[in-house]
């Protein structure tokens, strides 16, 4: 039997240890940001619990910006609010 080995990540706001698909994953590439929503882009990635206090307290203390270590535009807190609610949480 081949089991899978779950993969974890640490949320860059709450600093959890959480599963991977209960996450979202933000990545700079070159000086751009995206939201990597099949979590398969290659650059610097950072990973946020998919909740919506969690995404509104990175908002507020720009986790994300700090993270990245550049600007993070409204957006990409945007498209991570929408692709939650798109998932039913």
């Amino acid at each position: 039997m081949n089991k899978k080995t779950p993969v974890y990540r640490i949320c860059v706001v709450t600093r959890e240890k959480i599963l991977r698909e209960n996450m979202f994953r933000v990545v700079k590439t070159n000086n751009s940001i995206y939201f990597d929503y099949n979590q398969n882009i290659k650059g610097r990635g950072v990973y946020i619990k998919k909740d919506l206090a969690t995404i509104k307290e990175a908002f507020k203390r720009h986790s994300l910006s700090k993270a990245l270590r550049c600007n993070v535009d409204e957006s990409i807190y945007i498209e991570l609010i929408q692709a939650l609610s798109k998932e039913g949480r």
